[in-house]
């Protein structure tokens, strides 16, 4: 009698590819929870790690501080609001880039190709400036409003010019132009030298108003728009070999597109409103998840939500303590990393064709 020798069954591609991206993914996370524990202790106050944990824990009633209360105040109501609100915008940036190459087709898309950056830009200057809502409307409500009518327009153009991915991205880029102009001259007509500067602080990206109820508000928007994305993700797959392909697979293009352009245009509204204009993170960080995962977008919108969390918490960070007690933009300090990598993508598309 012979007893048949088992070999052990060749682990398959996909399943090789699932555990290789949940590594990747748990490795993130624990990147970004030591990313903000260690961004809370950086600046002027003596804070450590324990100290910051000790906070957390004491206002979750887990346990007791022995922190005095300017200390306490310092990591809850300035550090820890302003670290996580970088990792929200960070991640819901990168994660609009993802989306917008993918449905575009075009490397070189990011969230603000729609002009939802320009739009919202306007919205907070006519706030600000010109008291336009009589102190009920804020500057982040002036620049959410500003924000959706610059998306419904370039919609609106997008369709008259016949709906297809090029007039997009060319309503964008009009829009874009307009509102910019807009912008200018409100602020060249109307805002004083302080005025001025507070308008121009706000524009290049800020981070220092953040409260909690920014922090919830930009949590819960991206929860809602990376859960729609991501049961979006195989159609994304799809687009990736063009529109003709995807519509033949079943898919309804024009639907998905409009669905996702306004999924992400309102993701970015949100986000733009409460940080201001924070450029080059979508642009870079998922080319850089992709270098990591691959294009499937299963794995590369979380991974590039990650990247993006991390990179802007550091970029914070760094904005507000290089040149301390005086602070940097951070849509400063983000551009400075990002124009290099921009160029790199720029040279790597050319080399492609």
């Amino acid at each position: 009698m012979t007893t048949a020798l088992r070999t052990p069954r060749a682990r398959s591609p996909r399943s090789a590819g699932a555990v290789r991206g949940a590594i990747g993914l748990g490795a993130g996370v624990a990147v970004l929870v030591t990313s903000v524990a260690v961004a809370l202790t950086i600046g002027p106050a003596d804070l450590g790690v324990g100290d910051a944990w000790s906070v957390v824990a004491s206002r979750l009633g887990w346990g007791t501080t022995e922190l005095t209360p300017l200390r306490e105040g310092i990591v809850w109501n300035l550090r820890l609001p302003r670290t996580l609100l970088a990792a929200v915008c960070g991640a819901g940036l990168a994660v609009c880039g993802a989306v917008m190459q993918s449905l575009l087709r075009n490397p070189l898309a990011d969230p603000f190709v729609l002009g939802v950056s320009s739009g919202a830009s306007t919205g907070a200057v006519v706030v600000i400036v010109l008291g336009v809502g009589g102190g009920a409307l804020s500057v982040s409500g002036g620049a959410f409003v500003g924000a959706v009518g610059s998306f419904a327009l370039v919609l609106l153009l997008s369709q008259v010019l016949g709906g297809t991915t090029d007039r997009v991205v060319l309503a964008g880029v009009a829009a874009m132009q307009l509102f910019s102009a807009l912008t200018s001259f409100v602020v060249m007509t109307a805002a004083d030298a302080e005025t001025t500067r507070g308008v121009l602080f706000w524009l290049l990206g800020s981070l220092s108003g953040a409260d909690w109820a920014d922090v919830g508000l930009c949590l819960a928007v991206l929860a809602l728009a990376l859960a729609v994305c991501l049961g979006y993700g195989r159609t994304l797959d799809a687009f990736a070999f063009g529109q003709d392909a995807a519509a033949t697979l079943g898919i309804a293009v024009a639907r998905t597109r409009l669905v996702l352009l306004c999924v992400t245009a309102l993701l970015t509204a949100a986000l733009v409103s409460s940080a201001g204009a924070i450029g080059f993170v979508g642009l870079v960080l998922p080319h850089a998840a992709r270098a990591l995962v691959g294009p499937g977008h299963a794995r590369l919108l979380p991974v590039s939500a990650l990247a993006g969390a991390v990179f802007l918490v550091w970029a914070d960070t760094l904005a507000r303590t290089v040149l301390d007690p005086q602070e940097v933009p951070v849509g400063v300090v983000t551009s400075l990393v990002g124009v290099p990598a921009f160029v790199l993508i720029l040279y790597r598309t050319r080399r492609m064709r």
